[in-house]
């Protein structure tokens, strides 16, 4: 029998293959997705930031002696986003069939891919936290994902999502946002390239 979607007379035409069946966890990723992507609008805005003394910030503070912890760029992206949301209440928010939610804190969600899919663990009032907790706190928190120990209440919730694919060189992508949330930002690869200034 043909896998469920699939014409069994287009799979004739297709070469050998062999069948891996869904985890429960892909699933539910395929469910929730595909529904947020049809019933959630969606537009997409582009923007290009320089990330120069972001970078140098970074290795000084990589770099000082006896720092035992190293800030990546996803830690101080957590931590924009979150001040973000404090100047902009109207994009923390989630909607509802009756009203718009409106956060007082931003719970900033990061995708983290594990095996047999992605999760999104949450940073907790990101915005009150400093850059070394965010750091401590997002690396334990990838770990405990991709080790498959999370806890219902380290990954549900959340306000705003942040998607980086930058470390793997994507260069652009368009995330679907996390429902019930009111937004997600996609993080691409930054890159050395001529400004005119």
């Amino acid at each position: 029998m043909p896998p469920a979607g699939i014409d069994k007379g287009l799979l004739d035409l297709l070469p050998d293959y062999e069948e891996v069946p869904n985890s429960g966890m892909r699933k539910t990723i395929a469910k929730r997705l595909t529904a947020a992507a049809r019933d959630i609008p969606h537009f997409n805005v582009s923007i290009d930031v320089e990330m120069d003394a972001l970078m140098k910030l970074r290795a000084e503070l990589n770099g000082r002696d006896g720092a035992d912890y190293k800030i990546s760029v996803n830690d101080f992206v957590i931590k924009a986003v979150a001040l973000t949301l404090k100047r902009q209440p109207d994009c923390n928010v989630a909607y509802t069939d009756d009203a718009i939610l409106k956060f007082k804190k931003a719970d900033i969600s990061m995708a983290v891919s594990v095996d047999g899919g992605l999760i999104t663990p949450i940073i907790k009032d990101a915005g009150s936290k400093g850059l070394a907790t965010i750091s401590a706190e997002a690396k334990e928190l990838a770990a405990k994902a991709r080790e498959g120990k999370l806890q219902p209440h380290e990954y549900q919730g959340g306000t705003f999502s942040i998607s980086n694919m930058g470390m793997m060189g994507v260069k652009s992508f368009n995330s679907i946002i996390n429902a019930p949330q009111g937004g997600i930002l996609s993080v691409s690869a930054a890159e050395e390239r001529a400004v005119v200034k």
